[in-house]
């Protein structure tokens, strides 16, 4: 372990992870990036961009995540290409370690994003860019006058699928059970769209294409036929998982889906440690956002550390 005390930490590289490291590296804070062993967040297994602002032919989503990356670099940030193994938040300062070091930091900005849940079908994330989605509001675009299947039961499954009835000639919403967790409001919005037809205690057993989404298998549950829904869209909407476990054990407040509760602006409950991007926002998870918020946590940090000067 080095005797260095950092001013600040980054934990997490997606967009707010690096937004966070540009306006900290410009306001001097040498911020170190805790990058991960894969750098650049969900963008980097993204195609096309077209909703990030700047970019009016659209730009491929690993191209913007190494201009960021570049652009970080250029003001000084430094990247470290593994995982975070640990957290100590117990006392000033604090450490993270990642597999091979421990760094002593006096803030950290935690921005490790959130993974869409998946099915684990054995095309799922072959397809993943190509068909196969798990956010309507940012791939909705693409299919203008198509058909989507959109699996899930819930809230977000009729969110998204009401959401994709303004571009897909039709969505199907296919669901294990009979009975849906969705509110009776979202779930009646979803059954009054024309657009919508349901397919219930069905299982999905695939996705089916080659170079794109051409279809999805299904097993009917209680007879146990299969059926082939074409299809040239494939969004999961069973939830999301943040990446919140190794800060919940250090003391960090998470709510009941394990989402950081922030306390003041980015500010967590431990004074210091700060918090930007899907790792607490379940409700937009958009990279603009994302970015947004890491830019206001590092205004947040800089403002900390400028107060607890010694």
């Amino acid at each position: 372990m080095s005797d260095t005390i950092h001013k600040l930490v980054i934990i997490g590289s997606g967009p707010a992870g690096l937004t966070a490291a540009l306006y900290a590296a410009r306001a001097e804070l040498a911020p170190l990036v805790i990058a991960g062993i894969s750098p650049g967040g969900q963008l980097m297994l993204t195609t096309e961009v077209e909703n990030f602002p700047g970019f009016p032919e659209g730009i491929q989503g690993p191209d913007l995540m190494q201009n960021m990356l570049k652009q970080v670099e250029r003001f000084g940030a430094v990247i470290v290409n593994e995982n975070a193994a640990s957290v100590d938040f117990s006392s000033q300062p604090f450490k993270v370690k990642t597999e091979t070091q421990e760094f002593l930091t006096k803030t950290v900005i935690i921005a490790t994003g959130a993974d869409a849940n998946w099915l684990g079908l054995p095309n799922e994330q072959r397809l993943r860019g190509k068909g196969v989605s798990a956010c309507a509001t940012c791939d909705g675009f693409f299919f203008k006058g198509k058909e989507v299947v959109v699996i899930g039961g819930g809230d977000s499954a009729m969110e998204e699928a009401n959401f994709l009835t303004k571009f897909a000639s039709h969505v199907t919403i296919v669901h294990r059970r009979e009975e849906f967790k969705a509110s009776k409001i979202m779930l009646a919005r979803a059954e009054a769209n024309p657009k919508i037809k349901f397919i219930v205690n069905a299982t999905v057993i695939d996705v089916l294409g080659e170079a794109t989404v051409s279809g999805v298998k299904i097993k009917h549950n209680d007879t146990g036929a299969e059926e082939i829904v074409e299809a040239q869209g494939y969004f999961a909407a069973i939830g999301h998982t943040p990446a919140t476990k190794l800060f919940a054990t250090a003391g960090v407040e998470v709510n009941s889906k394990g989402y950081i509760v922030p306390k003041v602006f980015t500010e967590t409950n431990i004074p210091g440690v700060f918090v930007a991007g899907d790792v607490h926002d379940h409700r937009y998870r958009q990279a603009v956002t994302a970015a947004g918020e890491g830019c206001k946590a590092a205004l947040d940090a800089e403002k900390f550390l400028a107060e607890h000067e010694q």
